[in-house]
């Protein structure tokens, strides 16, 4: 067998589906071929996650059944004194499992890796967006606090919970800082209203699962007379359908 016929082996090699002659001859190459040994590595990480993914635990019981039922089970005959096993030429046993290995090997790596590229990099561009929006939220709600014309009002929350509405009507802001409000049942979310005359305005929303912290009011405070927080169902609605659980002055 040449090296080029060697180079070809590492998915067969690394499935286990080589003679024990062919092993033999192709564990020696890769002490000699480090692009073989990587590759051979992959492939073999690859397939343990892949047994990971479809293993499961045996049911209770399974080995007591397996060792009553062995009595029962008819041996095979042995083999005669001169009896060999078929012997396949290594040349014409590669050439009819290797396009098949090589094949599926490669589907295997292809689908497996373009999978874990493709979620790596949404995770990283989403963990991205939100670091961006996070920061730049902060900056404007520090620069908004720091207004000359900025008011502060606090009230607790029915259910728990406090809040504090931060206005400016010079720079034409809102924002709404939070701490220790409960996780609501029912995936129900937390949503602010500007208060106009009676009329009650969708500010946005908090985020889900942070129990405190600050974030920006859709819209200006001109013409508010006040800012509710209600409890919602997810996704928030165009009119409170629930009391206020706090309305405070702006």
């Amino acid at each position: 067998m040449n090296t080029v016929d060697l180079h070809t082996l590492t998915g067969a090699y690394a499935l286990g589906a080589l003679s024990e002659q062919e092993s033999a001859e192709f564990t020696r190459h890769l002490a000699q071929c480090q692009a073989c040994t990587r590759e051979v590595r992959e492939l073999q990480e690859t397939a343990a996650r892949l047994a990971l993914a479809v293993a499961e635990v045996p049911p209770a019981g399974l080995r007591t059944r397996v060792m009553a039922a062995l009595p029962e089970v008819r041996q095979l005959p042995p083999r005669g004194r001169h009896a060999t096993a078929p012997v396949v030429p290594l040349r014409r046993g590669l050439r009819h499992r290797l396009p098949y290995l090589a094949a599926a090997a490669c589907l295997v790596v292809a689908a497996i890796a373009g999978g874990l590229a493709v979620t790596a990099r949404n995770e990283a561009d989403q963990q991205r967006d939100r670091t961006v929006r996070a920061e730049q939220q902060a900056a404007a709600v520090s620069a908004l606090m720091a207004a000359p014309d900025a008011t502060f009002h606090t009230t607790a929350l029915k259910g728990g919970g406090s809040g504090t509405v931060v206005a400016s009507k010079r720079m034409g802001q809102t924002a709404f800082l939070y701490h220790g409000l409960p996780k609501l049942s029912g995936q129900r979310v937390y949503e602010l209203w500007y208060s106009r005359d009676g009329t009650m305005e969708p500010a946005g929303l908090v985020e889900t699962g942070s129990s405190s912290g600050a974030m920006l009011l859709t819209g200006g405070p001109e013409g508010a007379d006040g800012v509710g927080v209600t409890a919602e169902p997810p996704g928030g609605s165009n009119r409170p359908t629930t009391p206020p659980l706090a309305v405070l002055r702006v």
